[in-house]
């Protein structure tokens, strides 16, 4: 081992420093220099993701690419340009949850809820750069169990308790079962690295087995059909905050994390995950769609949509191909520009109101004309809409499967795509048609940093399909 190992994990060394200034400022300072404890997470991880972008290309640290610490651990454009995307999604959501954490009616620790998210992202890194199962695994336990506290960080509200008891129970399951499914693994390689499991797997009843069981683990984390069950209980118990990064950063990084395992490691058995991962892309799509149909509270609603869109996520990772690569991860980022716009809507109207029900939207125009616009933007681009990002993103994701052969998958998605319309138009009729309660929400006023976000992730959501260069840029690595 030599330095150059160290500095292939310049993105960790940024995070943990980061992490360690913010201990440190939370357990030394007192209570009036606390004030700024919002300001200075928000600033030293804003240069953090800057710098994660620009360093490589500056030269301010030597830019080194390969793998590290015998092998486990991979770095590539592709993890950063990845850990980069959570980078992005993590801060959104670390300005939107400002408000709610100074809010009155609760009594929770402010800088721990910022230390906590960081510590989970970091898993989320492992997760990424791991070539080694183990690796992996460790890093997704170092990213489930922080998120579990952060679940259930509103201590004196039943419902963010019981999500976090579900929560991590389930994660633990969902573990358990990824577990025996890697053992599974190198019972029948007789090794934990991603290139040398590669060459050794074949189709047997062990590494099927393995396979089955391992995808099981990470199904749950994605929220795919039929490991979705805990999603909406949990989004609802959870604080919006904790339920935003949960829909957007952490499925991403699980979605990253599949995408490495099965074109690095399963590519060999590619007819087997490929026909279960085509009826669980259905399903998931299918069955998500309906379900949001019927919910009454907004975080129940953008649950099943978050699942139905896992399932849309899946279809690109099926093509098998570096277009399917490139579709899925440009699919993971407009996804999360346009679901962090959402939370920043819904964030607001909570803190104002303390409800999460639907029809608290009523008439939402004539009050909130800009919320409801950005509201609206958001929830047309997470349909498919033109001009907007999310038509894009559903194009490429649909041409890649395509190109493959996929014509009945794309179709049936396609028609699921009517049905999520349909559904997102409810929102947007509830806002725009329907008449406001006699009392109503009344004017929403929102505090700079959450006005920031909502600002980024709508020019976003406008701009980012247009800008061909951010999917050639994805596809050329």
């Amino acid at each position: 081992m030599n330095f150059t190992n160290f500095l292939m994990m310049h993105q960790e060394a940024g995070l943990i420093t980061v992490f360690l200034l913010l201990l440190f400022y939370d357990m030394f300072g007192n209570e009036n220099s606390k004030r700024y404890f919002r300001f200075t997470a928000c600033l030293l991880f804003g240069i953090h993701t800057i710098s994660g972008f620009f360093t490589p290309y500056l030269g301010l640290i030597p830019h080194e690419i390969g793998t590290a610490f015998g092998g486990i651990y991979v770095c590539s454009d592709m993890t950063i340009l990845m850990k980069n995307i959570l980078n992005i999604g993590t801060l959104l959501v670390l300005m939107q949850s400002g408000q709610w954490l100074r809010s009155k009616d609760i009594k929770v620790r402010e800088g721990e809820f910022y230390i906590i998210m960081l510590a989970t992202l970091f898993g989320m890194y492992m997760m990424i750069s791991a070539a080694n199962l183990m690796l992996l695994y460790i890093g997704i336990e170092a990213a489930s169990l922080p998120l579990a506290c952060l679940v259930a960080y509103n201590k004196y509200q039943d419902k963010s308790a019981e999500a976090g008891a579900k929560f991590i129970m389930l994660a633990a399951l969902s573990s358990g079962i990824m577990l025996f499914g890697i053992s599974f693994l190198y019972g029948a390689t007789g090794t934990m690295y991603f290139t040398d499991m590669a060459e050794l797997l074949t189709y047997n009843p062990m590494t099927i087995m393995g396979l089955v069981f391992f995808f099981a683990g990470l199904g749950f984390k994605i929220s795919l059909v039929p490991f979705h069950l805990w999603t909406a209980d949990v989004y609802e118990g959870a604080p919006t905050g904790v339920t935003a990064f949960l829909s957007a950063i952490s499925k991403g990084a699980a979605v990253f994390a599949l995408l490495f395992a099965l074109y690095r490691v399963f590519e060999n058995v590619y007819i087997v995950w490929h026909h279960i991962l085509w009826v669980l892309a259905v399903i998931t799509i299918t069955l998500g769609n309906l379900f949001a149909l019927r919910q009454k509270d907004i975080k129940r609603f953008f649950a099943f949509s978050s699942i139905s869109q896992a399932g849309y996520i899946i279809v690109g990772v099926i093509a098998g191909t570096p277009e399917g690569m490139t579709a899925t991860v440009y699919y993971v980022l407009v996804y999360l520009l346009a679901n962090l716009a959402v939370f920043g809507v819904i964030t607001a109207v909570e803190n104002k109101s303390g409800r999460t029900d639907i029809v608290a939207y009523n008439g939402f125009y004539k009050s909130n004309p800009v919320l409801a616009f950005v509201m609206m933007l958001a929830l047309f681009s997470l349909a498919g809409i033109p001009p907007l990002a999310g038509f894009f993103s559903k194009f490429f994701i649909f041409a890649a499967a395509a190109a493959e052969g996929e014509y009945v998958l794309v179709f049936i998605a396609l028609v699921n795509t009517v049905v999520a319309l349909y559904y997102y138009l409810l929102i947007i009729k509830a806002m725009f048609i329907n008449q406001e309660e006699e009392q109503g929400l009344g004017l929403i006023k929102t505090d700079i940093y959450n006005k920031l976000t909502l600002l980024f992730c709508s020019a976003a959501v406008l701009v980012v399909g247009f800008i061909s260069c951010i999917y050639e840029y994805i596809l050329g690595i």
